[in-house]
């Protein structure tokens, strides 16, 4: 999954939330300086990572791509997934997608020097095109993949991608819609494995 959908998973939590997005940009022990909750978000993103890599309807939505990006379908996807959540975001949340990503744009502007120098640049990135909300828009997607492509030099041809999303949207929504329901469920639980904490420290909506 990719960044709105590790954030939404993170049930509001702010530091689960901070963990679950820097995760990417912690290596080994390094989580140890951070604290518990934070590492917990860290913890609950790699589980979320492992879950969504054995699935097999993830592995269904992959298989539609390997023959064109070979080993970059994994990454696709993820960026597929999270247009979709934001399309259908009405679905899973009460908040309107502008309020949540302006209320985390916020969050992570408010202690974005106290986090990894990879996460505070694309903190910087993320806000100034408004990625999050932007997920919603092929358009949008259009953009993240032409940039995903761009770092791999070429390689990757990630830009292509776009034309397989307009031709097989319904298929991916499907996928989509029956793997993130397994997803939601499986993440709740791990969180309350994670933490026990009752009175957390939640993001305004």
């Amino acid at each position: 999954m990719n960044f709105l959908a590790h954030l939404y998973l993170s049930q509001n939590n702010t530091n689960i939330m901070i963990g679950n997005f820097i995760a990417d940009h912690i290596r080994g022990n390094n989580y140890l300086s951070f604290s518990k909750e934070i590492q917990q978000g860290i913890f609950l993103h790699r589980e979320i990572d492992t879950f969504t890599d054995a699935h097999e309807v993830v592995r269904k939505s992959k298989r539609r791509l390997h023959e064109r990006y070979r080993h970059y379908d994994g990454v696709i996807i993820d960026i597929f997934y999270d247009y979709f959540l934001a399309k259908n975001w009405a679905n899973y949340s009460d908040v309107p997608l502008e309020t949540y990503t302006k209320n985390v744009y916020d969050l992570f502007s408010s202690i974005s020097d106290d986090l990894p120098v990879k996460s505070q640049n694309f903190i910087k990135y993320m806000i100034e095109y408004n990625i999050l909300f932007n997920y919603q828009y092929k358009d949008g997607i259009a953009k993240v993949l032409n940039g995903m492509n761009t770092r791999t030099k070429g390689k990757s041809q990630m830009n292509l991608a776009i034309e397989d999303l307009v031709l097989l949207e319904d298929e991916l929504q499907e996928d989509f819609t029956l793997f993130f329901k397994d997803l939601i469920a499986h993440t709740n639980q791990k969180f309350i494995e994670l933490t026990s904490v009752s009175d957390t420290n939640e993001i305004q909506e």
